[in-house]
């Protein structure tokens, strides 16, 4: 990989370095990110972007990221840091499918090489579980249970639905998966609330920073 040239970093208060000495070399700096305040999450999104400012193309096999980076070898390690780093990763359930079925919500998925660091880093330095929660926003349900995300040994998911499609998640199998929580927040007029959802995280599952990878839901409503 080349070397990554920070741009623009916010700096820390706290005059010891976060990141082990590697991943400081590989980054070109440390690496702060605020702790929650007032019983919310703090949140971070992460999204590559064209000169002129395009996410995606939106277009059939062309919606993800790696359509506008070209798979970027330095994107992808920035990417798996920032999901090391992250108590939650939240997606939408177009995202899901649009990654396709093997698509794996864990930071060496999208950088391999740099596996160990990223484990050390987040095991040793931050003290967090092995992998960060996944939570994938549906209002219909419409998830494809045999995905690998709802299968990966030591990485839960929590699936935030409508009572419409916690029904149809529960008729496609989700309650005989272990490691998946499929949850309904209080919502008003049948619809998954943004503001429900981080209360949800906080207070239940002790998220403190989530990384937001792409929200496209399908079907946000009942």
């Amino acid at each position: 990989m080349e070397p990554i040239r920070t741009l623009f970093a916010t700096e820390s208060p706290r005059r010891e370095l976060i990141l082990p000495d590697r991943l400081h070399a590989e980054y070109d700096g440390d690496l702060y990110l605020p702790t929650a305040l007032d019983g919310r999450p703090y949140l971070v999104a992460n999204f590559v972007s064209t000169l002129d400012g395009v996410v995606s193309f939106n277009l059939p096999g062309q919606s993800e990221g790696a359509q506008i980076s070209g798979s970027n070898e330095g994107d992808r390690f920035i990417m798996g840091l920032l999901r090391a780093s992250a108590d939650a990763i939240i997606v939408g359930s177009g995202t899901v499918q649009a990654a396709g079925l093997k698509a794996l919500w864990v930071p060496e998925f999208v950088y391999h090489p740099a596996k160990d660091l990223y484990r050390h880093y987040r095991k040793e330095v931050l003290k967090k579980t092995e992998y960060p929660l996944v939570v994938i926003v549906s209002g219909t349900g419409r998830l494809d249970l045999t995905s690998a995300v709802f299968h990966t040994p030591g990485a839960g998911v929590l699936i935030i639905t409508t009572e419409q499609g916690k029904q149809r998640l529960a008729r496609s199998g989700s309650e005989a998966l272990a490691s998946v929580d499929v949850r309904v927040p209080s919502t008003a007029e049948g619809r998954v609330a943004p503001s429900a959802i981080l209360k949800l995280l906080r207070e239940e599952f002790g998220v403190g920073l989530i990384l937001h990878e792409g929200y496209q839901v399908k079907g946000a409503s009942t």
